[in-house]
């Protein structure tokens, strides 16, 4: 069975850092483009950052940007997002996404873009 796992997410007060792992099992990441997304509690889905398959390329959204990393490790078949410098506005359940693509460039925070979808890790950032 093709499945995304998110982990890494908690509890961290502002200022903190978290990094998130998108782990997947029953197919490779090689060919995968990745994207991370959040969804905070009555808003819409949005893109926080991508990668492409080989890691060469990534983009992030202006509100993370210089705060968050994207990484990947093809040997282990996971994808980071190390997330600093963390404010209450980064509260959100965070997902990754993969699509067979190399790298979707400016579409790679269309959520319809995406195959798979993990479940989610929740991440609350608080004091």
């Amino acid at each position: 069975q093709l499945q995304l796992v998110e982990s890494g997410g908690g509890l961290v007060q502002p200022g903190g850092s978290l990094r998130l792992s998108c782990a997947a099992s029953g197919f490779t990441l090689d060919y995968y483009a990745i994207g991370w997304f959040r969804q905070a509690p009555g808003k819409e889905r949005e893109g926080v950052s991508c990668i492409s398959s080989s890691g060469g390329s990534a983009n992030y959204a202006d509100s993370v940007k210089s705060r968050f990393t994207i990484s990947r490790d093809n040997a282990k078949n996971t994808v980071y997002l190390q997330m600093n410098s963390l404010k209450p506005e980064d509260t959100a359940v965070y997902f990754c996404a993969a699509v067979f693509r190399s790298w979707l460039g400016r579409n790679c925070y269309n959520p319809g873009e995406y195959h798979y979808w993990g479940q989610g890790t929740r991440v609350t950032v608080s004091s």
